[in-house]
Parts: C-alpha cells; structure tokens; sequence
C-alpha cells in the first residue's frame, strides 16, 4: 500500500528531510508544504529573516549532504558559483585575544561558501530532478491531527486549499524552522512540558554586498572575531566570497554595539574593529546593495529537548531549526540539519517508515549532533553582557575556559588548530579537542609567535594595498552605490 510522509518547510532542513526520505524509502510519496511562494530561482524570501547575511556550509554539513542525493550537491553549487575555502590556508582569522590564526597547508575540512539562496535553490533543483515522487506545495499548516500517541497528518490552513483541510500522512516531519509552531500543535494533542532553553545575546547583523576586485578572485575569507572575554559588547565582521564575482560583507554586535544601516556608519563600525582589515577591503571596493539590518529576533539560540519529553507521538520528528537555532555568526545550523536529515535516512533503512520507535531514535541521534553546536554556540554567547536566557552553567563556563585555551594555541599550534576546526566543521566529535596531541597543544600554548598583522601572502598584501590606495586617492571611502 502506497505511503505518505509530510515535511513542513520547504527550507534546508525540509528539502533534506525530504531527500533522506525519498534516499530510504524510494517508493513513498513525500509533500513538502512550504508557506512562502517559491520562486523559480535563487531569491530570497520572507520566511528565511537571516537569510540575506552570511551563511557558511561546514565539511560535516556538505558531507551528509552528499549521501542524501544521487546527484552531488558540492558538484552544483561550485557549477553555480559557490566558493570552496580551506579552513586552514584559505582563510584569515584574528582571535579575540591571541592575533591571527596561522595559515596551515594541510588536506583539512573545506567549507562552501555562498548566498543561503543559492544554496536552497540547487537544494531544491537536485531534490525536484532525482525524486520523482517529491512535490512541493504552498500551504500554511495550522496543527496536528492525531493524539499524543500517534500523529496522522496534518492540518492546512484555508478551506478551499487543493490538498484539503486536512492531510493525512504516515509520517510529519517538521522542518518549518525558527517560526515552527510545534509546541502549540503538540499541546492540541496533549503532549506539554517540553523543556526549552534560550540564550539571547542580542545579535544584530547588517550586510552589504560588494563587487569583487579585480584581482581579488583568490582573496582569502577574511573574518575578525567577536571578544566574549573582556566583558563588552561583542562586535565582528567578515568578507566572504559569494557567487557572481561577489564579496558578503557581514558586520554583527550583540547587545550594546549594534552595527548601523548607513552606509558610511557600516564602513566606519568595520574600520574601527580590533583591526581594521575588513573596512580597508571594502572602503575601495564597489558597493552593489544597500546595508541590510536584522535585529536580534532571528540570532537567538533556542533549543527545544524533545528528545527528553517524557511522552512522544509514534510519526512524528523535528529537524533542524524546529529542533535547535543557533546563533548564525557560528555558521553550523545548516550543517547541524544535513546531519540531522542523514539521521533520519539510516533509521528509516533499518526500521521503515512505520517502525516503531522511530521518531525517538531520530529525535535523539539528531539532538546529538545539537549538542556539539551547541556547546559551541552557547558556551560563547552567554558570556555577552546583557545576554538574556540565565546565568552561565558549570559546564558553559568549562566549555568556554578550554576553547578559549585551545583558540589561543591554535594560532600557532597545527595539533591544536587540526582539532579546533575538525569540532567547528563538525565531521569530528567534541572529543576530538581532548585527544592527546591536542590536549598537550592546549595545555602547552602555540608554538609559534603571535602575529598582530594578518599572514598574507604577497599577492594577496598587493590587493590589499591597492584597495586602501584606491580609497585614500578618492578621498570619499566609497560609503554610498
């Protein structure tokens, strides 16, 4: 008899719930409900807030991207324009306390870089021309049918809707993000007391785009980082390459030194940070977008402990933001949702689709993968001044004192930075940092000196040299289109 499975959300985590779907279990029909109209390329849409800032693709999120598709994700996002940077030589980072990150020559994690509509849309493109039996549907899902023991479907908001007010399906997924409405649905049903923990350090992002130098095609990712340890506001900012010859310029502050909209506010906030590489990048180069803000309401960490509730439908399963948000400045939410999606394959292949049991052991191989980004994630954020969500743990305080060792040897320690971006990428566990080498590293410090200017080469000092000149001889810091 032929099966139905329901995805709410047509975003990252929804097209990833619904490959891992079609991936395990070929012959059931899969309905991705999204609210927003999609359009027939990559756009931006409402539905998505952080969706016109900075997005990183960690190694650990394209590898579970690409056993969920027969055709390679990494393959036609580098064919659409996406950039593919080295974490140890393609990037420059300066710590908050330790100076630059040493460039390592080593076959490390890689992570892709590029629009979050692009990536969506390829997403979407490979899902629509390898799974036949995957369509997508505007439709806006107002609540569960079911009880607490078992959910049915879904419930679909307007009365002449196609698909009907209601839906049945032998399996929903919820995939509907930071808006998702899943403990008002389980309440209907009975199900209440869900655990749930939120840390806000008040994040606000403001993004310009820019258009690449010439010259600058090779120009490394280029990221100063927030200070959580000297008790102010954080402020950071990064230059990123995106497709069509492109540079994301994201500036970001919590609470307290909130990067500005206009455009000669945004030049100065990069010029004025810990160094002031990033506003010199920009200040000769070509805006092509105004700046665009987003305040606070979509930064938050919030985690909702589904995976502990004391009672659980049969059918039902919450993947990635539905489950867990993160602060984005830390760039693992969509990695977290691949691999929560490549959970969701393996226990539909060992069990079915109407396996018992099944939306437990989703729910808690995904959390898994929560725990490290969380950890991450958390253990800086709470210790912001003004963040709201409750004073730092034990264990945030423990997290925050050993990765603010380990960054410190990581610019100088390749067994420290090895390990440091292995967690960060996510294709290792937290345990990776306390292995022996390592270890050591942590505890002994980098071994090489600290550097207060960034490690360029000599190409990459000419571009860098010739920007600042290009904006000095103008005179005008090139602030406005």
């Amino acid at each position: 008899m032929s099966q139905r499975a329901v995805v709410i959300g047509a975003g990252t985590a929804g097209l990833l719930a619904a490959a891992a779907l079609s991936l395990a279990e070929p012959t059931v029909q899969v309905l991705l409900l999204e609210k927003d109209e999609l359009a027939e390329g990559p756009e931006n849409r409402r539905g998505v807030p952080q969706g016109r800032h900075a997005h990183l693709l960690m190694a650990g999120g394209l590898g579970a991207m690409e056993t969920l598709f027969p055709v390679s994700v990494r393959d036609r996002l580098l064919e659409a324009g996406a950039h593919e940077i080295a974490l140890g030589h393609g990037m420059l980072a300066l710590t908050p306390e330790s100076g630059w990150f040493h460039r390592w020559r080593w076959n490390g994690p890689h992570m892709i870089t590029c629009t979050r509509a692009l990536l969506d849309w390829v997403l979407r493109q490979a899902l629509l021309d390898s799974c036949s039996r995957v369509s997508v549907h505007q439709a806006t899902v107002e609540g569960l049918l079911g009880t607490a023991q078992r959910v049915r479907g879904v419930r679909i908001g307007g009365a002449d809707h196609p698909l009907g007010p209601e839906l049945e399906a032998d399996l929903v997924v919820d995939a509907s993000g930071r808006g998702s409405g899943s403990l008002k649905w389980l309440d209907s049903i009975g199900i209440t007391g869900v655990e749930e923990r939120k840390i806000d350090p008040g994040l606000t992002n403001a993004t310009r785009i820019y258009r690449m130098p010439a010259g600058a095609e090779s120009f490394p990712l280029t990221l100063v980082q927030s200070n959580p340890y000297n008790g102010r506001p954080g402020r950071s900012a990064m230059v990123l390459p995106i497709e069509g010859n492109r540079w994301m310029v994201s500036a970001a502050g919590t609470r307290g030194a909130e990067p500005p909209q206009d455009p000669q506010g945004f030049l100065e906030y990069a010029l004025n940070l810990p160094h002031p590489i990033v506003g010199h990048l920009i200040s000769g180069a070509e805006p092509l977008s105004d700046v665009v803000v987003n305040r606070g309401r979509s930064t938050s960490n919030a985690r909702r402990y589904f995976e502990k509730s004391t009672q659980w439908p049969e059918r039902l399963i919450a993947l990635g933001d539905a489950l867990a948000t993160f602060n984005p400045a830390y760039g693992q939410g969509m990695s977290v949702a691949a691999l929560g999606a490549q959970v969701l394959a393996r226990e539909l292949r060992q069990s079915g689709l109407a396996g018992p049991g099944l939306s437990r052991r989703v729910l808690r191989g995904a959390a898994r993968h929560v725990d490290t980004a969380w950890a991450t994630a958390v253990g800086m954020d709470v210790l912001y001044p003004g963040v709201r969500g409750g004073e730092p743990r034990f264990a945030d305080r423990l997290a925050a004192w050993y990765t603010r060792r380990l960054t410190n040897a990581a610019t100088g320690s390749f067994d420290a930075a090895a390990s440091l971006w292995d967690v960060t990428s996510l294709t290792a566990p937290p345990t990776r940092v306390l292995r022996p080498k390592a270890l050591l590293a942590t505890l002994t410090g980098p071994l090489l000196p600290r550097t207060s200017e960034p490690p360029l080469e000599p190409s990459e000092r000419e571009v860098l040299d010739r920007l600042r000149k290009a904006s000095d001889e103008s005179g005008t810091s090139r602030a406005r289109p």
